[in-house]
């Protein structure tokens, strides 16, 4: 088995706002002396895992991610028929075994119930959770027992997980490394950030009635973004308890979501959905190494048969090739997909990558 994979992805978006900075516009990056859109990985690797298509194929292995499952086991208790200072009380104590409450004393939005830091729950855990629930419902003047308080454990069925991770502050020895690194998006070309200037109008206004009855202004951007993941098989596969069947299926459905999934910002505003329209996947046993370089240089397109797109492509193959020639062969084999030239296929894209 090749212990690393690595993908690069070319997509191009219209006119969107897919990631927003604080001040609400598309984030961006200077690079190559050029100011470019960008879009982060954290908001790349959340569209995947909560993607319908990533959620489909691994239903039952993926997490839930909350700072919230004290409130949700509070509910449930309640609704078992705990009284309320009895199901507070417990929910307290299933919640801080995954991190700090953020409150020690009951508030007005509960957030005694809650922890201090997003925890990413594995199936197993909300599994022990719900049964824990289950029991305290059951057996009323029970209280939890410490060793069932011992609710964290290495998760072996997350796929979300096993791939991008876990860090937990307060009990670093079930944390989990990432076996898959997504960089951040960026455009190969200059890409600066533009503004919509919009209106809206009062549908009961009358003829005489003149003027907006909203206005607004909102920044966007468009381009062809490069993206890197690199992928450690072995990694994968033994988060994932080395269950070699499960890790197939995860490879699988995180090539479809990477080359289908779009982020989700302001989507519903510019509808602004895309395929990938270039990829080269590659595996071995080699340093991985990302392509980014081949965009140092902005690139611009000039004439009618020299597109951005075609060129870069090109300009992605020949850094790929070069890197060949001055350190030898960096990776054993390796699959592309082009949608502008109608070669490759997402099938065979899937196949190379998980088996």
């Amino acid at each position: 088995m090749s212990r690393f994979v690595q993908i690069h992805i070319l997509t191009s978006y219209p006119p969107a706002n897919l990631n927003r900075d604080d001040t609400g516009r598309p984030k961006s990056a200077l690079m190559g002396d050029s100011m470019r859109l960008r879009v982060s990985s954290q908001s790349l690797k959340r569209a995947w895992r909560t993607s319908d298509l990533f959620e489909g194929a691994l239903a039952g292995h993926v997490g839930t991610r909350t700072k919230s499952m004290g409130k949700e086991v509070f509910k449930a208790l309640k609704a078992g028929g705990i009284n309320e200072k009895l199901a507070r009380e417990w929910a307290k104590q299933i919640a801080e075994r995954f991190g700090k409450l953020k409150s020690e004393k009951k508030t007005e939005n509960d957030a005694d119930l809650e922890i201090e830091q997003l925890a990413h729950f594995s199936p197993e855990e909300k599994d022990a959770i719900d049964r824990l629930v289950q029991r305290l419902v059951e057996q009323r003047d029970a209280p939890p027992a410490e060793d069932e308080l011992k609710l964290l454990v290495k998760p072996r069925r997350a796929v979300d997980i096993a791939m991008f991770g876990r860090m937990l502050a307060d009990a670093a020895e079930f944390n989990v490394d990432a076996a898959v690194q997504v960089s951040h998006a960026v455009t190969v070309h200059k890409a600066p950030v533009e503004d919509d200037y919009f209106s809206a109008v009062d549908d009961l206004n009358t003829r005489e009635q003149t003027g907006a009855g909203h206005i607004g202004e909102r920044g966007y951007g468009a381009g062809l973004f490069y993206l890197y993941l690199c992928i450690d098989r072995e990694l994968l596969q033994e988060n994932l308890g080395g269950d070699a069947a499960l890790a197939q299926r995860a490879l699988a459905a995180l090539v479809e979501a990477a080359t289908k999934v779009s982020p989700t910002g302001m989507q519903n505003s510019f509808a602004s959905r895309a395929y990938a329209a270039y990829v080269l996947a590659e595996k071995g046993d080699q340093q991985p190494r990302s392509l980014v370089q081949a965009f140092y240089k902005p690139v611009a397109a000039y004439g009618q048969d020299n597109d951005i797109l075609a060129k870069s492509v090109s300009a992605l193959t020949k850094r790929c090739d070069n890197f060949d020639k001055v350190y030898g062969p960096c990776a054993d084999a390796r699959c592309s997909l082009d949608v502008e030239k109608g070669e490759g296929s997402l099938e065979a894209l899937v196949k190379f990558v998980s088996e």
